[in-house]
């Protein structure tokens, strides 16, 4: 730790800083990991606001709790709890105060409550703060310990280079209470003021942050907008080696205080950049948000051909056994479009843009040092994206929804949904007309007692989905070979279907997914398979030398016998 210090700070500052730190961690024996895995494939996350349901009864988290417990209990391991705390703008991510529960959502025990029924993954909105946090009003104060607080930036120094994730200013002017009026960086809005880690005084704030979340229970610690942490003028600004560092350096304080605690990192940007946050396999995040996957799944529906995401996908490989993808289709945010590049040509990608906007959707842009602006996300419910814009009623819509989910859980990874998209939300224009934000069309509050009665209907649209995707998870759990680090082939057997192999010792299971709204016939006549395997997810028996798929139709094909397919302990 003191030599990372020394290398971010320089040695004199990094030895102060590190003195800092210790006197935070205090003098408790470092910890050891028992030995035990990270993952397993009963690992599923649900993604949701604190709020996402509500009712007249009761405070949202004990709303969302008393949910949890009739629905979700023994079917997802892990609540992504998005930013519940007290805040000022962007639906939580514009923190005013990193300590307390924000009180129209409840209080720390209602979080503390789900466990332990499930792990708590908390946000370290560690980018950024509210305009109208306490931390930032003693900033403009003065006061002592937060003087640097904040970037300042003379405004004609030239950072055009800086990388943009929205078309706002970069900089907002301030006044200090003495009268001076200052501009600070704000990469994402005027009320969110980037932290300057520059600053040691803001390291140990934000250190004290990081231990406070453990103790309230956190298993899982998503580091928010990491990428853009550090600045320095002349460069783009985005994954620089001291952003690195500091990923580090969170991860070796939980080595030493929580090893059981991980960390995720929340980089929405192509590939190659993206997993550059596992570090070496041992020393950054244990997971990164599989930010390609979503983009590039709704592209393969689009076209009804799998050929590109089954040439990614079989490159889906980590640095070590203590890593793993962080696999989604949907999360608070939109579709990111960023990841596409490389993958996909412009002309491909702005097909996709027509097809969401004809499905009700919207397009965010960014802009780039030349100038010009990019398209950077697509503002629309994962639902309502997977539409056929064609088909007037789309009567295949529900079969294609699940069969998107199917490829997710199929996927090397720990899966996690949405709490909308398991709902089966449809795009909340009136929520954008009420905020003006194009990020608010997935981000419906639901009320509790409507929303029973839609799942009560078993011909409602909420009831077709909810269902069988629950119980497609929990078929998935039960099955050895889904861990998230077993070995998998990609078997471009058809480009209409997408066809992985997923094996252990115990099994293997060859997950095959019609992306196609027309019959395909299939046969799978290879070396030492029995004649007929069995479809975990129907329970039938298939008569694996030839037979058709019906239009998104999944099958989990399984073969119990040993040592086939070069299996390995995934453990």
């Amino acid at each position: 730790m003191r030599q990372l210090l020394r290398q971010i700070y320089g040695q004199k500052e990094g030895d102060s800083a590190y003195h800092r730190i210790l006197s935070i961690i205090g003098s408790a024996p470092e910890k050891r990991q028992d030995g035990k895995p990270h993952f397993s494939q009963k690992d599923i996350f649900l993604i949701t606001y604190g709020d996402s349901l509500q009712s007249l009864k009761e405070t949202p988290l004990k709303t969302l709790h008393r949910f949890a417990d009739q629905f979700l209990k023994g079917v997802f391991s892990t609540i992504h709890f998005l930013p519940f705390f007290p805040y000022s703008s962007d639906d939580g991510f514009s923190v005013i105060d990193f300590f307390s529960i924000n009180p129209d959502l409840g209080t720390w025990q209602d979080v503390r409550d789900f466990h332990p029924d499930f792990g708590l993954m908390f946000d370290y909105v560690v980018n950024h703060i509210s305009a109208q946090s306490p931390w930032f009003k003693k900033y403009l104060g003065g006061k002592k310990s937060y003087e640097t607080l904040a970037i300042e930036m003379d405004p004609s120094t030239d950072l055009s280079q800086v990388t943009r994730p929205r078309s706002l200013p970069l900089l907002t002017e301030f006044k200090k209470q003495t009268g001076d009026r200052v501009h600070l960086w704000t990469t994402f809005s005027a009320d969110q003021v980037d932290l300057n880690f520059a600053s040691i005084d803001v390291l140990e704030k934000m250190i004290k942050v990081l231990l406070f979340y453990v103790a309230q229970g956190a298993t899982v610690l998503r580091l928010d907008a990491v990428a853009y942490l550090w600045k320095a003028v002349g460069t783009a600004c985005i994954h620089l080696s001291q952003t690195h560092d500091m990923v580090r350096l969170f991860r070796k304080v939980l080595d030493r205080v929580a090893p059981e605690v991980m960390l995720i990192t929340e980089t929405n940007v192509p590939h190659p950049e993206n997993i550059s946050y596992f570090g070496d396999g041992t020393n950054e995040a244990q997971m990164v948000y599989n930010f390609t996957l979503p983009p590039l799944l709704l592209y393969t529906f689009a076209k009804s051909d799998a050929t590109a995401l089954s040439r990614w996908a079989q490159g889906l490989e980590v640095p070590s056994n203590k890593n793993t993808f962080f696999n989604f289709t949907a999360s608070h945010d939109g579709i990111g479009v960023r990841p596409l590049e490389g993958i996909l040509p412009k002309n491909e990608v702005d097909e996709l843009i027509l097809i969401v906007e004809q499905n009700g959707g919207s397009v965010s842009y960014k802009h780039n040092p030349d100038g010009t602006r990019s398209p950077y996300e697509l503002n629309i419910t994962y639902i309502d994206a997977l539409l056929d814009p064609k088909e007037e009623k789309d009567p295949l819509h529900i079969n294609r929804i699940l069969v998107s989910q199917a490829i997710q859980y199929a996927l090397p990874g720990v899966p996690a949904t949405y709490i909308h998209s398991l709902l089966g939300s449809r795009n909340w224009q009136e929520g954008v007309q009420q905020t003006g934000q194009p990020r608010s069309i997935n981000r419906e509050k639901l009320n509790l007692d409507q929303l029973e009665t839609e799942l009560e209907d078993p011909g409602s649209f909420r009831s077709k989905v909810f269902f069988p995707y629950l119980e497609m998870i929990k078929t998935r759990k039960k099955q050895p070979a889904f861990h998230p680090k077993s070995p998998f082939e990609i078997m471009p057997i058809n480009p209409k279907i997408f066809a992985i192999i997923r094996s252990c010792r115990e099994q293997t299971i060859y997950a095959l997914n019609n992306i196609s709204p027309e019959w395909v016939s299939i046969s799978l006549s290879l070396r030492h398979l029995p004649e007929n395997m069995k479809d975990l997810i129907s329970g039938q028996m298939i008569s694996i030398d030839s037979f058709q798929m019906m239009p998104y139709e999944v099958l989990w094909l399984e073969d119990k016998a040993e040592s086939r397919y070069g299996r390995i302990d995934p453990t």
